[in-house]
């Protein structure tokens, strides 16, 4: 009986989260309404209720999903060895990031977790961009005098930096790729020996 419902449990998830790329790509995820979900997969909207606990729990799983294939992408290609290597593979992620306004304010919130229960798809794609940073920053072509992980946790930070700026009235001048590049130049680039 048990894994009946949970087949028709995941049946229904998968129908509403189907039904929510559909709209997506005709109206972009500024025109997604839970009622045009449930209206395409079929549901009542209590059912929607019972599988996100609001459109951005949905959101969550959609946007999150795209950047776990984007991060698989990223981590079969080979190591950045410069910062304009770095840049030109973060470019699908960032551009993605910050494709609309809507998905990029969704990261922003769901990038974190106050809880271990809230932990999200979005949050666990932003652990993947942390773990995946730490090990590019494994070369030497890098500055090696602080941690990996800290030049990982900066490469994140300038990425949402730029992204904001991108999005900003006063400072949307420069193209993603020509801002963020001064910030990674500066940050990893090895200084002169001392």
């Amino acid at each position: 009986m048990t894994n009946t419902v949970q087949k028709r449990t995941l049946k229904t998830r998968a129908k509403l989260l189907d039904a929510a790329r559909q709209v997506v790509e005709e109206m972009g995820y500024p025109g997604l309404r839970t009622e045009e979900v449930v209206k395409r997969a079929g549901t009542a909207k209590g059912t929607f209720f019972a599988h996100f606990p609001d459109k951005d729990g949905l959101l969550d799983h959609l946007i999150g999903a795209d950047m776990d294939g984007i991060l698989d992408q990223m981590q079969a290609k080979t190591r950045p060895q410069t910062v304009q290597d770095l840049i030109d593979s973060l470019m699908p992620l960032v551009r993605y990031m910050g494709s609309e306004r809507a998905v990029f304010d969704v990261i922003i919130r769901r990038s974190g977790a106050a809880a271990i229960e809230d932990i999200g798809p979005i949050a666990v794609t932003f652990e993947r961009q942390f773990t995946l940073f730490s090990e590019w920053m494994r070369t030497p072509r890098f500055r090696q005098d602080v941690a990996p992980e800290l030049l990982a946790e900066g490469i994140q930070a300038f990425v949402v930096q730029a992204i904001a700026l991108n999005f900003c009235a006063l400072h949307n001048t420069l193209d993603l790729p020509d801002r963020l590049g001064p910030y990674l130049e500066a940050w990893l680039t090895p200084g002169p020996p001392t």
